[in-house]
C-alpha cells in the first residue's frame, strides 16, 4: 500500500526556531530518509519553499485565474511529503513515528491509491 504522509507546520511557531535548528534537523531527516529509502519503504521525500512562494490556480467563468500565494489563510501550512510503501497502516504509523521532524511539525499520514488502477 501507498501513504502520502503531509507534513504541517505551525506557520508562527515554526518562524521562532533558530535557523543551527533548522539545518540540524535537516541533517536528521537526511540520514533518517536515507534509511528508509534503502530499506525500500521511502519512494519519494520532499520539502516545500514557504506559503508565499505559491501560486494558487483556479477556472473561473471558463477562465484559468491565478493568484500569489496559498489561497486560504490557515494556521499551520503544508511544508513537504513523503510516499511510503507499506503492508498497511501500522506498518506506516512505525516508519512515521521514528521521523525527527515530529520534534516541530505534525504528519498527516493518508492511504492513497491510483486513479487510473481504482486502488
Amino acid at each position: 500500500m501507498k501513504f502520502l504522509c503531509q507534513v504541517w507546520f505551525d506557520t508562527e511557531k515554526s518562524k521562532l526556531v533558530p535557523q543551527e535548528e533548522w539545518e540540524a534537523l535537516t541533517q536528521e531527516c537526511i540520514v533518517g530518509d536515507d534509511l528508509w529509502r534503502e530499506r525500500g519503504f521511502l519512494q519519494v521525500a520532499l520539502a516545500l519553499r514557504e506559503p508565499a512562494s505559491a501560486v494558487t490556480l483556479r477556472i473561473r467563468k471558463g477562465t484559468t485565474v491565478a493568484t500569489d500565494g496559498p489561497f486560504a489563510e490557515i494556521k499551520e501550512h503544508l511544508g513537504g511529503f513523503v510516499l511510503l510503501e507499506s503492508r498497511d497502516m501500522e506498518e506506516a504509523k512505525s516508519i512515521v513515528s521514528s521521523f525527527p521532524i515530529l520534534k516541530y511539525a505534525s504528519v498527516e499520514i493518508r492511504p492513497a491509491y491510483s486513479i487510473k488502477d481504482g486502488e
